[in-house]
């Protein structure tokens, strides 16, 4: 990876829609070398998927709440049986296994408080929990899906983050 496949993960990152012409045009490069380098970075996985970021409060998910679950089960049986059944859930659109006090930290999104309950009592229907503690958000201040590209490997070589 280079700095021009930098500029071009970056142009995907906030505009997926952009043409090729476009995106070669903004790192100064032709059509045809721009194209090949997207291929490429398809090819090697840099560019799992492209999709549509949808407003929330438009399809009427404006909450965010965060799940912090323990379980006294450590075991891969149940962690399976737990990352199925919670990946059934529309409304789970984050789950991590985490270090320290919690087990797993759950990001949730639901209309209100209501619909947040509603799930919480389908959850614990379906699932052996220890301790399952929920925050609420209250305002979303900073938001993105780009990730920082200034620890992207250059040419295969590691390197650090210039200061």
């Amino acid at each position: 990876m280079d700095d021009i496949d930098r500029k071009i993960l970056n142009l995907l990152q906030k505009d997926a829609t952009l043409s090729t012409a476009d995106i070669a045009e903004s790192v100064g490069l032709s059509t045809t070398p721009c194209w090949r380098r997207i291929q490429i970075l398809e090819q090697e996985g840099y560019i799992t998927r492209r999709v549509a970021l949808v407003d929330r409060n438009k399809v009427n998910v404006p909450l965010d709440v965060f799940v912090a679950i323990r379980t006294n089960e450590h075991n891969w049986k149940w962690l399976d049986e737990f990352a199925e059944i919670v990946c059934e859930f529309p409304e789970v659109v984050e789950l991590y296994r985490m270090s320290g006090e919690i087990d797993y930290l759950m990001r949730v999104v639901v209309p209100d408080m209501a619909a947040y309950d509603i799930f919480y009592k389908s959850l614990i229907k379906k699932v052996q929990l220890t301790d399952v503690s929920s925050s609420f958000a209250m305002e979303r201040i900073k938001y993105t899906t780009a990730l920082p590209l200034d620890y992207a490997l250059d040419d295969a070589r590691s390197r650090r983050r210039k200061v």
